[in-house]
């Protein structure tokens, strides 16, 4: 009897897996874009740092990654889902508002202070303390990931709840706990490759024979997939950010669609147009911000506020 108890609750576990296992695959398809624009932003953070401090670094951030997920985002969402499922969306746009400001700041800075960049080796151009510019650039990545976690969260669980059978709640939650657990180790184990690109090319070198030809093409080429990886990132934000406010306001998505659907345009360029429209929107608006940040006047606001820790004056 307790043997036919085991292997019947074995099948339940076998089933519940096999569930998860089909809900996350199908839940990943559809936050693959997401996946790519997150690596490329977590990869822009991870330059200027020093050598040896590059892949701690990057599981730091992983980490952090892992705690906005786990711990934040799914038990939030499943929450907001249940009560106020109405949030969900105002509170993407409140983040993909930030990440249209992140990314248009970034090229204003670009352009206003063009000297003020990394050289090729991972060292700032400028003397600054190590530490605590890996900290700003951990804080950075993990601060950004908050954002485009939530939507990847967000976007899988109304991809599990929509899904046929319906899901129970035990499945939605170990769905969406293995999705954060995947789409962490992809990223970071990407990101961790890409910023190890020139180790491995000069251990090419240094090995000697056919591998020193493309270990020198890995030396030489680094620095120019970095650069422009910091560029992708930037663009990333813009992007999903864009997507993000469209896609929250269902009448102008919906509108979108259906004139871009109208043109009857070839899949590549359709879905180029598609990405234009949202980068245009993430300009525009991380434009606005940038500019009314500009004034001062959101920064006088805050700063008024009884929770904010006034400067002492300075002793004379």
């Amino acid at each position: 009897m307790a043997f036919s108890g085991l292997l019947a609750l074995l099948d339940d576990v076998s089933a519940i897996a096999d569930d998860v296992a089909t809900l996350t695959v199908s839940a990943s398809k559809k936050t693959t874009a997401l996946v790519t624009d997150d690596m490329a932003v977590t990869a822009e953070q991870a330059l200027g740092i020093q050598r040896e401090r590059e892949l701690p670094v990057v599981l730091k951030v992983a980490l952090g990654s892992l705690f906005n997920k786990g711990v934040i985002l799914v038990p939030a969402a499943l929450l907001l889902n249940q009560f106020a499922a109405w949030a969900l969306t105002p509170l993407l746009m409140a983040g993909g508002t930030y990440l249209c400001f992140e990314g248009v700041e970034k090229i204003v800075h670009a352009i206003t202070h063009p000297k003020d960049h990394v050289h090729e080796h991972g060292k700032p151009t400028k003397p600054v303390d190590p530490k605590k510019f890996e900290n700003q650039r951990v804080w950075g990545a993990i601060r950004t990931d908050l954002i485009l976690s939530a939507e990847i969260i967000v976007i899988s669980l109304d991809a599990v709840k929509t899904s046929e059978p319906p899901p129970t709640l035990m499945i939605m939650i170990a769905t969406l706990y293995v999705i954060s657990l995947v789409m962490t180790a992809g990223v970071y184990g990407a990101v961790a490759l890409l910023v190890k690109l020139d180790d491995i090319g000069e251990a090419l070198v240094l090995r000697g024979g056919g591998l020193a030809v493309l270990g020198k093409g890995i030396v030489v080429g680094t620095p120019w997939l970095l650069k422009a990886i910091g560029w992708i990132g930037t663009v990333a934000m813009l992007l999903v950010g864009g997507h993000i406010l469209l896609n929250g306001i269902k009448p102008a998505y919906d509108w979108v669609h259906h004139v871009v659907h109208d043109l009857h345009l070839p899949w590549l360029a359709e879905h180029a147009l598609t990405m234009a429209i949202d980068g245009g929107i993430g300009l525009v608006v991380g434009g606005i911000v940038v500019g009314i940040m500009a004034t001062g006047i959101p920064g006088a606001i805050w700063g008024a506020m009884p929770w904010v820790k006034k400067e002492e004056p300075a002793a004379h």
